[in-house]
């Protein structure tokens, strides 16, 4: 595959105007545990030119593994395969020795998740070096990709692995704070990186200045360099393009009256609005009358959307703009790029991304008070896909023997490759829109042999070893499905390209549910890759277009209807949005409808609604949902036989209902079906098979409830047992494995508690503290790791009286805490041993503040368990024993008045 060049990119850095920041992130480098440095700042702040020389300090000592710039990347088309891929490619360059392991991985991840890609392309390679010192892989500009959320998401599984390598990514925003999904379970911090000072901003300017051609005598003076460093505000960027502006070699008047014009701004505004101010006077000045703009919005909106750079002669037959008339405005612009092109490419137009800063690309597609230049990115998709509409019948032919697409240049292989992708972007769904765009009219003129021709050349461009396919479709709706469909079965390669088919397919063909319906799964599929909200919001929209056009007899209704609740159960996964949710289980419910026994697919029907109704009662403490998912796991398990591969699954999910439902009713005999079912499963699931752990976990969690409810220390014991051959299975990085280490904690904390074995509570907390150490930052599993150690810790305490063991666990239950806001349904847990725990520690030393506090908590699980709650007595009891202690301290009469109400409330209580 092709990777952007990045040779003419250069972005100077100022000797030592970043000491700290260099400082910083190399101190990050060399002494944190974390796996990714988030280096975030303001647009045009200077952070790609600190990256950059960071890169070639890291590179000259040899911890470099890769280094990639986003913004050099294709708008629409660069999806996260492609950047781990360029990465990869960067890591074969600089260390050659990674290539045969980056060649297993071509050879081996075709077509899979990005968490195996990122393994076997990037970590495995720099495994095999055996280095003493981590690796460092940059990635610069990470909001500038489209498709950044699932690659920060996948970059979880290399959590454990930060002693081979580390991550630096760079962008506007914090990524710790932004709540983007998944984001909370990696390894990461963030370095704020600040606008510049004024000396150094001074200090840019006298150093740019020298290389400026100034008329003799008009070079600026300490007055003038002091002010631009004022107006810059501590932005790089305004300072680079004001030098750009001040040696543009095309210009119409000298650099000291350029400088005069940008001075003489007197206003001072916040730094964006300065930039901003800067690009708009940059425009006005380069291209001074309307003529002049019109032609620069045609020019630079094509560019916004052009995917692939093109000669400048096939570029100006795309937009039909004159060459000369194009080469004058490319040689303008150039004033305002802070990019250069690749050596050698001087005489083609490339993406603006590639050239232009991501300031510049915001100000022009904004629309704010005075910015009468603006560019409309679905605009210029528009018409561009409609110029490659119009080039189309004029495609050479295949030649009889001929099944390459490799006799393709310039325009008419990039009108090959991305007509469907610029028509989807630029036209709307809407029937009624669609047939009133001139697209829609070229489209019906365009005759179908030259359809099949165009998606030959297209699938011989994209998939040159496969085999050549026949077209023989006869529409365009069917012709566009057929491409999407082979795109598909290649793994989700060019995935970009193949939903933009399937976009336009629906378009043509608006009354066809099949278009709708590989729509929809298109946009389900990469949802399942990437796990983001968006997809599944238009898959969803995909499969609600393709149900309203079948009748309620049609066989295919049942498919579609169990797709699109299907879709809306992964979009609430993702958004947690409840009424999303209840959504998709009515379709669900409707499914299984029409699918009576013996139907084959009503086993699956019933898997997943079981399934999203148990979900359904997580999130909402549905009893009557549980019970209804109950009820369709008990019939799945009566449908299947021992040998469906399905069975052992149904009857895991059978037992983790039925646990839940114990957790509301107390019936032991629930929790003994649950158990049983649970042994079921896992006699279906002998060694190696890749759920056995799971299984192993859920009989012993369930064993050791028994224990608690019964007594029955047998239970324990094999619930230990079956948890240590869990924890065997799930090695580092397992994603599992933290979760089964912490039931594995607390199962010995428990039976220390039943037999006094001071031997397994110690193995107890070093669970523990490996659990925690496995779950960074806000990891949903976190909180509870740093409870249970807690509590660990002060069972420790209890037992030899280890000061040092009480207070680390007071702090690990003020972390947990922390993590879990006063609505969260899990704090009263932290809460209640947390105040158990500063008892322990007044106790110890009489520190009345320690007592106040634990008091502060007491009265806080009161609030949140009032009158009528089943577990309100027992924290009356907690707060009434606190507030006698520190009434004996104090005799505080507000203390005894409040003691005196909670023991009148316990006695109402035990009366009934």
């Amino acid at each position: 595959m092709a990777h952007p060049d990045m040779s003419g990119v250069q972005a100077e850095y100022l000797p030592d105007s970043r000491k700290p920041d260099v400082e910083e992130s190399l101190k990050w480098i060399s002494s944190s545990n974390g796996l990714v440095l988030c280096i975030h700042g303001p647009a045009g702040v200077g952070k790609t030119t600190l990256i950059r020389h960071l890169s070639k300090v890291l590179r000259s000592a040899g911890r470099l593994g890769a280094s990639v710039f986003l913004g050099a990347f294709p708008p629409d088309t660069s999806g996260p395969e492609t950047i781990i891929k360029t990465l990869a490619h960067e890591l074969g360059n600089i260390h050659p020795r990674a290539i045969p392991k980056i060649v297993e991985a071509m050879n081996q991840c075709h077509g899979t998740s990005l968490e195996n890609q990122l393994e076997a392309y990037i970590l495995k390679p720099l495994q095999s070096f055996d280095y003493p010192h981590p690796f460092v892989v940059i990635v610069d500009g990470i909001d500038e990709w489209r498709d950044h959320p699932p690659f920060i998401k996948a970059l979880a599984c290399l959590n454990s692995q930060s002693a081979v390598l580390k991550f630096i990514l760079t962008g506007r925003w914090d990524l710790v704070t932004s709540r983007l999904p998944g984001t909370e379970t990696i390894s990461m911090c963030s370095y704020l990186l600040r606008l510049v000072s004024h000396g150094v901003a001074k200090a840019y300017f006298n150093h740019q200045f020298i290389s400026i051609d100034w008329d003799s005598g008009r070079r600026p003076g300490v007055r003038e360099v002091d002010r631009l460093a004022v107006l810059s505000d501590g932005l790089l960027v305004w300072g680079a393009t004001v030098c750009s502006l001040l040696s543009h070699k095309f210009s119409d008047f000298p650099p000291h009256e350029v400088l005069s014009e940008i001075l003489a701004d007197k206003q001072k505004v916040g730094s964006a609005e300065q930039l901003a101010r800067l690009y708009h006077n940059a425009i006005n000045r380069l291209f001074p009358t309307l003529e002049d703009q019109r032609r620069l919005r045609n020019y630079l909106g094509a560019t916004f959307v052009l995917q692939e750079a093109l000669p400048v002669d096939d570029f100006c037959r795309l937009v039909q703009m004159p060459s000369r008339l194009a080469a004058r405005i490319q040689s303008t612009l150039s004033a305002v790029q802070t990019r250069l092109p690749p050596a050698g490419s001087e005489k083609m137009v490339h993406p603006a991304s590639t050239l232009f800063h991501k300031s510049f690309l915001d100000y022009v597609q904004a629309t704010p008070a005075g910015n009468t230049f603006t560019i409309s990115a679905f605009d210029s998709h528009a018409a561009v896909g409609l110029a490659c509409l119009n080039q189309i019948p004029s495609l050479p032919p295949l030649p009889p023997t001929q099944t390459s697409s490799s006799s393709l240049r310039g325009l008419q292989r990039y009108v090959v490759k991305f007509w469907p992708l610029h028509v989807s972007h630029g036209t709307h769904r809407s029937h009624d829109e669609w047939v009133k765009t001139p697209h829609c009219s070229v489209l019906n003129t365009i005759r179908i042999d030259a359809q099949q021709r165009w998606a030959t050349q297209f699938l011989n461009m994209l998939l040159p070893e496969a085999e050549s396919e026949v077209m023989e479709e006869v529409d365009t709706t069917a012709t566009l499905t057929t491409v999407g469909n082979r795109l598909r079965r290649d793994g989700g390669e060019h995935w970009v390209l193949e939903v933009a088919c399937y976009e336009v397919a629906v378009r043509v063909g608006h009354g066809r549910h099949w278009a709708w319906r590989n729509l929809g799964g298109c946009y389900d599929n990469m949802g399942r890759r990437n796990g983001s909200s968006k997809m599944y919001e238009e898959a969803v929209l995909a499969y609600r277009c393709a149900l309203e056009l079948l009748a309620a007899s049609d066989p295919e209704r049942p498919g579609v209807l169990d797709a699109l609740g299907g879709s809306l159960l992964l979009l609430c996964d993702c958004n947690g949005d409840v009424d999303v949710l209840n959504e998709g289980i009515s379709h669900l419910r409707d499914t299984l409808a029409l699918l009576p026994t013996p139907h084959p697919d009503r086993v699956t029907s019933l898997i997943r609604l079981g399934g999203a109704l148990g979900t359904l009662f997580e999130r909402t403490d549905d009893l009557n949902a549980l019970n209804e998912g109950i009820k369709h796991l008990r019939d799945v398990v009566a449908l299947l036989p021992e040998s469906h591969p399905d069975r052992s699954v149904s009857l895991n999910c059978l037992g983790i209902a039925l646990y839940w439902l114990f957790r509301r009713n107390e019936d032991i005999k629930t929790l003994s079906e649950g158990i049983l079912h649970h042994r079921d499963a896992l006699a279906l699931q002998p060694a190696p098979h890749p759920d056995r752990s799971s299984s192993l976990v859920n009989l012993g969690s369930s064993l050791r409830t028994l224990f608690d409810h019964g007594g029955d220390v047998n239970a324990l014991n094999e619930a230990i047992l079956h948890l240590r051959a869990a924890t065997a299975l799930q090695p580092v990085p397992h994603p599992l494995r933290p979760l089964s280490l912490i039931s594995l904690g607390n199962a010995l904390r428990t039976l220390y508690g039943r037999n006094g074995n001071f031997d397994a509570l110690k193995e107890s907390i070093l669970h523990l503290r490996d659990a925690l150490a496995l779950l960074p930052g806000a990891h949903p599993g976190r909180p509870f790791a740093l409870r249970d150690l807690g509590s660990a810790l002060h069972t420790l305490y209890e037992s030899n009286g280890d000061l040092d063991a009480l207070k680390e666990g007071i702090s690990h239950q003020r972390d947990a805490l922390a993590l879990w806001p006063v609505s969260h349904p899990n704090r009263p847990g932290p809460l209640d041993r947390l105040a158990i725990a500063l008892l322990s520690h007044h106790k110890r030393n009489g520190d009345i503040e320690t007592l106040d506090e634990a008091i502060r908590l007491c009265r806080e699980l009161l609030e949140l368990h009032p009158l009528g709650h089943r577990y309100r007595a027992f924290y009356v009891e907690r707060l009434a024993e606190v507030l006698e202690i520190r009434f004996a301290l104090t005799e505080d009469e507000a203390d005894r008045d409040e003691f005196q109400a909670l023991q009148r409330e316990l006695d109402g209580y035990k009366r009934n």
